[in-house]
């Protein structure tokens, strides 16, 4: 049961083949630069050595066939024909109200997915360009949507309205949304499986902590809150994303300094964050690095970071009167110590204590990091966002598992 999951960015086009029974992945890779100079592909198969290959990429369209050459060929290949692939999952970002769970793709679903281009501009275009792309490439295959807004769509009214007048939100959809989902979902449910308890029965806090980072809460198998927004610009502060703030910043800043929609719009997106606070990187290896050099903005975005962190766990144990498990995955989740630790620092009225041992040894593998005598369990689960998305390509297409 082979599923190929694509991930299409504005210039960019990830890629996996995954055996969606086993989790076995056949293939997976990159191309990059599509549609400007010097594009690539770098590719892994397994068994073979990695490579970069350099291949004229002018759009995505080209990009897949040039993916599909790869995955074929006798050389880098994993499969020796096209019919071997059963189907196709696509990450999309953003499908509104309108979609709880992943669907089959057909030309209503691709309405619905431009629909929402006003809220995910930056997402839901690349998206569907590779949805048309993989169409026209693979006649015939199926091809699922698989939503990273879905698994929020449980979240009641008191949780995802803002204080705007409601005929904005019946008029324009002004809500929250949530994003990152397939991997809240994934590890929420895999840290059940871990602790051989129903997914159903417990209260997890979910820390999906990367360049792009986002919290949730999630009880009784259903999420109650997030901390991203009607876009992914909310909640924490990111890599270059600003995070929550006030927003009549936008309008003075666009009085005071002299800035368009557009200026604000990537002054918060590209250019703020640990990235803006501390005019050093959005790498938070770059960021501990500069900080072990004494440098003092670099070590106020970190603490800033744990900080923010810090709070919605202890709000979201809050709204769910109580928590069982927090979960931390993603690039800084799985990796950076210090930053699980500064998390759940304080958070010893709650039951919540870290083993400082046990949580150093971990980087990029499932563990778990609290004391032994811990109320709330502490676990590091490396997300599977792409084996997530080809379980649901092969349950949507009816394929066994």
């Amino acid at each position: 049961m082979l599923v190929l999951v694509i991930n299409a960015g504005s210039s960019s086009l990830k890629y996996q083949l995954l055996n969606a029974v086993t989790g076995a992945v056949l293939a997976k890779g990159i191309a990059e630069r599509i549609g400007l100079a010097e594009p690539f592909i770098k590719h892994n198969s397994s068994g073979r050595e990695a490579v970069t290959l350099p291949v004229d990429m002018p759009n995505h369209k080209v990009a897949v066939q040039a993916v599909l050459t790869v995955l074929l060929s006798d050389e880098h290949g994993s499969v020796k024909s096209m019919d071997e692939i059963d189907a196709v999952g696509h990450r999309v970002v953003h499908g509104g109200e309108r979609f709880s769970s992943s669907v089959m793709i057909t030309p209503e679903v691709k309405r619905a997915i431009r629909a929402c281009y006003e809220l995910a501009p930056l997402h839901n275009p690349p998206n569907m360009t590779g949805i048309e792309a993989c169409e026209e490439a693979m006649p015939g295959v199926p091809q699922v949507a698989v939503f990273d807004t879905a698994f929020h769509q449980t979240m009641s009214p008191k949780a995802f309205m803002y204080a705007l007048p409601y005929e904005l939100y019946e008029r324009l959809g002004i809500r929250k949304y949530g994003f990152h989902g397939t991997s809240h979902s994934y590890v929420a449910r895999r840290v059940a499986e871990l602790l051989d308890k129903p997914f159903e029965s417990l209260k997890i806090i979910t820390c999906h902590l990367g360049n792009g980072s986002s919290i949730a809460a999630i009880q009784n198998g259903r999420c109650v809150d997030t901390s991203m927004g009607m876009t992914p610009l909310a909640g924490l502060c990111m890599g270059t994303r600003c995070g929550d703030i006030d927003p009549a910043i936008v309008t003075m800043l666009m009085e005071k300094e002299n800035m368009t929609r557009q200026d604000v719009d990537t002054l918060m997106n590209k250019k703020s964050g640990v990235m803006g606070i501390s005019g050093v990187s959005s790498d938070f290896r770059d960021l501990y690095a500069a900080a072990g050099d004494g440098h003092r903005r670099a070590s106020l975005a970190l603490d800033i970071f744990k900080y923010q962190c810090r709070k919605l766990i202890g709000s979201y144990a809050a709204a769910m009167g109580g928590v069982d498990v927090v979960v931390f995955t993603a690039g800084i989740g799985e990796n950076t110590a210090d930053v699980r630790m500064g998390a759940c620092e304080g958070l010893a009225y709650m039951g919540l204590s870290i083993d400082p041992y046990k949580n150093a040894a971990v980087r990029g593998r499932e563990a778990i990091i609290s004391s032994d005598d811990s109320v709330v369990k502490v676990l590091v689960i490396p997300t599977n966002e792409e084996l997530a998305i080809a379980r649901e390509t092969a349950r949507i297409t009816g394929m066994k598992l």
